[in-house]
């Protein structure tokens, strides 16, 4: 891959004068805001958790600081790899035809980032969008299951469609439809149908045909298409479809054009869902929810009920403590995925116990398989009753909204964390592949702040952050749904906090449950939670040990040096100087000190060198000289401590 200076200057002034000019719009604006400055910086560092936070605070991911750079080519240029897959996801631009993308692609670090910049798929990139548009768009087309509830016809033509969509995207409907929303039928005025069928496509988020849909069996000429495409738009209030008819032949300006009204037609839409269905959600009692009778002539054109029961206080406050113990054998979210959980004895609730109903269209919820599977089959969610159908989904009603939301909007950035992991199940039994990937990867950015690899047992006063996850229940969920970005983050986060939980019980479980998932496992092979743990605790360790200068303690793979390790650990146990490992260090160290002796009216406060603790405490209870010792003891302690684990679990690993 060869890249010219001066052909990226030329792009670079082309594309700045069709933006001065008006003609296209600056896909990568300036932004000097503290919100986009803090984006930047977790990309520079590899804050994973610091760009979802800022994703889902809404800051433009594809903006660019006072340098010129945007926040993707920060994150390729320092090496990131899940930080720029995360953008990347997020619908961060990296196209070849542009001189940003460019710039993204020559700046990457290494192959395995620039190998992801090319392999990805690019129309996701340049149009997060896309997915959502072309599931309205196809609506058009989709036979099977029926879910027009009404038919505007011509003399000629006829275009079952969906009454709220003609009511978010068409002030002309909305207005009409309010007024007689039982309107099943509506006849059009004396107008091309090419003009008509341009208008229902753009209003169901298509892009604008270059040839308006005129084939040589039309009967009417271009000027007469136009002249009916400037009546339509003006009579249903989408004066922006006559905007692009007249933007011309330009590719890029027509792409801008068609995402600036995908993103209003995806608003639009979402206004009209929080507005009626999440406004009109009905809670009951569970006891009286299927008794619920809404007739199919509504005015919000709901055409079916989706009912999520809450959990009773009992149920809620027994699920908090078990949390509270890490104790998730048995059942996780509904589903078994471990040993028999111990019975517990049912109780009365006191309060009775809720339902939530929503309002909503077949339409929407056919972007779910499970769904599109149901509504198309003899079952009988799909056939056609005097009141709407009440279909209960197995999730709370938090957790249903949160689905909904996704469906209607496209949006699923601020999943709550502690719905998370609800949410990857449920949107794993409805088959929404999208959502399940986005609740991934809320989960697996926890504990991935620049703070957290700061040594654990370094932190002031042994304070230790409230964990925000039961990680026992993560690392199953990766298990159970196949999720690897779950079982590799699972074992990085045990990894960076291994000395409070090898000692545990519920450890040992998963590690024996890890082992026994290799189907005929012989004796000497490994267990595969265990290697990853090992690779992160040594990751763990050296970055404290890189971080403390101490690069001789290195292999030449930038591994850790275990004989080095071992002599340093053995040398502070036995109280004895470690200059031996860390000559560099200890040569400096005291190369300042003869200065400053001999030299004392010079000696500069300021360039004293840190005083060291006079001692650290290690995990296995003993003093080390000083935090770099108490590492390298720390890391021994550890590595014994998964191999004593393995003795007394008689794996051979």
């Amino acid at each position: 891959m060869v890249f010219r200076k001066d052909e990226l200057e030329i792009q670079l002034k082309d594309e700045h004068k069709m933006i001065q000019d008006g003609k296209i719009r600056d896909d990568s604006p300036l932004d000097v805001s503290d919100e986009f400055g803090a984006l930047c910086r977790a990309c520079r560092v590899g804050d994973l958790k610091g760009c979802q936070e800022a994703i889902a605070a809404g800051v433009n991911i594809n903006a660019r600081d006072s340098f010129d750079y945007t926040p993707l080519i920060l994150a390729s240029l320092c090496g990131h790899y899940q930080v720029v897959q995360l953008l990347l996801e997020a619908g961060a631009l990296c196209e070849r035809d542009t001189f940003q993308g460019e710039r993204c692609l020559y700046n990457a670090l290494n192959d395995r980032i620039r190998n992801l910049l090319l392999q990805y798929d690019y129309s996701k990139s340049t149009d997060p969008l896309q997915p959502f548009a072309s599931h309205i768009s196809s609506l058009l087309t989709r036979p099977v299951p029926k879910t027009s509830d009404i038919a505007l016809n011509t003399a000629t033509s006829s275009w079952n469609l969906h009454k709220f969509i003609l009511s978010a995207r068409s002030p002309y409907f909305q207005k009409k439809l309010a007024a007689a929303p039982e309107t099943a039928m509506w006849k059009l005025a004396t107008i091309p149908n090419e003009a008509y069928q341009v208008a229902i496509q753009y209003l169901y988020l298509g892009a604008v045909p270059t040839d308006l849909g005129i084939i040589s069996e039309s009967s009417a000429n271009l000027d007469q298409v136009l002249t009916g495409i400037d009546k339509v738009s003006k009579q249903l209030g989408i004066e922006s479809l006559w905007e692009s008819i007249l933007s011309g032949n330009d590719r890029r300006l027509a792409r801008q054009r068609h995402q600036d009204e995908v993103t209003a037609g995806r608003d639009q839409i979402e206004r009209w869902y929080r507005s009626n269905v999440l406004k009109y959600k009905v809670e009951i009692d569970t006891s009286k929810a299927q008794d619920v009778k809404w007739t199919r002539d509504n005015g919000i054109f709901a055409d079916v009920l989706l009912r999520a029961d809450e959990e009773s206080e009992e149920q809620t406050k027994s699920e908090e403590d078990t949390s509270k113990t890490r104790n998730t054998s048995g059942l996780l979210n509904g589903i078994p995925i471990g040993p028999a959980m111990s019975s517990r004895s049912p109780s009365t609730s006191r309060k009775p116990k809720k339902s939530v109903l929503f309002p909503v269209h077949r339409a929407m919820l056919i972007r779910s398989e499970y769904f599109q599977t149901m509504f198309s089959s003899e079952f009988m969610e799909a056939q056609a009753t005097e009141y709407l159908q009440i279909i209960l989904v197995d999730c709370s009603p938090e957790v249903l909204e949160i689905i909904l939301n996704y469906v209607y909007t496209e949006k699923a950035e601020n999943i709550p964390i502690d719905l998370a992991i609800d949410v990857l199940f449920a949107a794993d039994m409805l088959f929404i592949e999208k959502l399940k990937t986005k609740a991934a990867i809320v989960i697996s950015t926890i504990g991935n702040g620049p703070t957290s690899l700061v040594d654990r047992t370094h932190t002031e006063n042994g304070e230790q952050e409230v964990e925000q996850i039961n990680v026992y229940d993560v690392i199953r969920a990766g298990w159970l749904l196949k999720i690897q970005r779950l079982e590799e983050f699972s074992a990085r986060y045990l990894a960076y906090r291994l000395e409070e939980y090898i000692d545990e019980e519920e450890f040992e479980e998963l590690i024996k449950e890890s082992a026994g998932r290799i189907e005929k496992r012989q004796e000497t092979d490994t267990i595969e939670l265990l290697d990853d743990i090992r690779y992160y605790l040594s990751e763990r360790f050296r970055l404290r040990f890189e971080d403390s200068g101490l690069e001789d303690i290195m292999d030449e793979d930038g591994e850790i040096n275990a004989e080095a390790v071992q002599a340093i650990s053995d040398s502070a146990a036995n109280d004895e100087a470690i200059d031996v490992e860390m000559p560099k260090l200890s040569k400096a160290l005291g190369d300042l000190n003869v200065d400053n002796e001999q030299n004392p009216s010079q000696k500069d406060p300021a360039s004293d060198p840190p005083m060291l603790p006079a001692g650290v405490r290690t995990l296995d209870g003993e003093i080390a000289g000083d935090e770099f010792a108490a590492d390298a003891i720390n890391y021994q302690v550890l590595l014994g401590k998964i191999d004593t684990l393995l003795e007394r679990l008689k794996l051979d690993a």
